[in-house]
């Protein structure tokens, strides 16, 4: 594990790795005990899309950890004014010690891992989001403890938060249904890579477009915003697509009777979720918000030497 581009580059004991790092780093914090493992270490953290949680998260858990972090947006460096990719990596390898990039394109991550010297850590793109998937997958294992053999459903877009819980349920051997709009399907290569992952792993996936019969048998139920960062133009019209896929009173009732819910935030209630679930008993979204800091901390500490 030399960087975090997606979890579809973890093993199953790399991403054990993490989670009981993850649950160590958390006790720790807890108790009060100092864990600066990662004493005089500079994290840089470049951010094309800006982000609440990502941001504070990351830059919180450097601190926690011994090191510092350094905000950069795409204002701040040349890689926003044409510098190339293989430039910006070669000269920030030699001055810090790890990068975070929250981006638009795949590309830009995987070319920061390729000409880069330093671990690179993906905090989001349009593909992919390992960090929030992990996070997910971390506090399902608090909550229920275990993860084999649970189903998952996610309702709604087919974003990048789609794409990584499907890879990391398939990666632990967990059932997930996933209910998208006809015009919002996942990518058709991020299926088949996680249907190949899930002949290894024991994990059972369904790609539907019905989110009741992916709800139906639950034990996490979750959800996103329909119109992701960038999409907002298309705002007015994605309400009328995903109207049936709100998560709902009526809804959650087709899942377990233990199901939790989850929401990776921001959340737009009355959209795709009603109020009375996202603040109901059932869901568990600031234990996960939280749990993105001890997550990140694990990560970190493994890549970051």
């Amino acid at each position: 594990m030399k960087n975090l581009l997606t979890v579809k580059d973890l093993s199953l004991n790399e991403i054990n790795k993490i989670f009981s790092l993850a649950a160590e780093l958390k006790e720790k914090q807890k108790k009060g005990i100092s864990h600066k493992i990662l004493e005089g270490k500079t994290l840089g953290m470049i951010f094309a899309k800006s982000s609440t949680r990502t941001r504070v998260s990351f830059e919180a858990g450097i601190y926690q950890l011994g090191g510092q972090g350094i905000f950069l947006s795409s204002n701040d460096i040349q890689l926003g004014r044409g510098e190339s990719i293989s430039d910006t990596a070669k000269v920030l390898s030699r001055y810090i010690d790890g990068i975070m990039i929250r981006t638009f394109e795949q590309s830009d991550v995987e070319g920061l891992a390729q000409y880069g010297s330093i671990p690179i850590i993906n905090g989001l793109t349009d593909l992919y989001h390992p960090c929030q998937a992990l996070t997910d997958l971390f506090t399902v294992k608090e909550k229920k403890g275990e993860l084999k053999g649970l189903k998952m459903s996610y309702i709604g877009d087919g974003n990048n938060m789609a794409n990584s819980l499907l890879i990391a349920c398939a990666k632990v051997g967990m059932d997930i249904s996933i209910a998208t709009p006809e015009d919002y399907k996942l990518n058709d290569k991020v299926i088949e890579a996680a249907r190949i992952i899930a002949q290894n792993s024991g994990s059972q996936i369904q790609v539907l477009i019905d989110p009741l019969e992916a709800i139906k048998g639950s034990d996490v139920v979750c959800t996103d915003v329909w119109a992701s960062m960038g999409d907002e133009d298309e705002a007015e019209e994605r309400k009328n697509a995903f109207v049936n896929y709100q998560v709902n009173n009526e809804a959650m009732a087709l899942a377990n009777d233990d199901a939790i819910f989850m929401h990776c935030l921001p959340a737009h209630r009355g959209e795709e979720v009603t109020t009375g679930v996202i603040d109901g008993d059932q869901s568990v979204i600031f234990d996960q918000a939280e749990n993105r800091l001890h997550v990140q901390k694990a990560i970190m500490a493994i890549l970051i030497k």
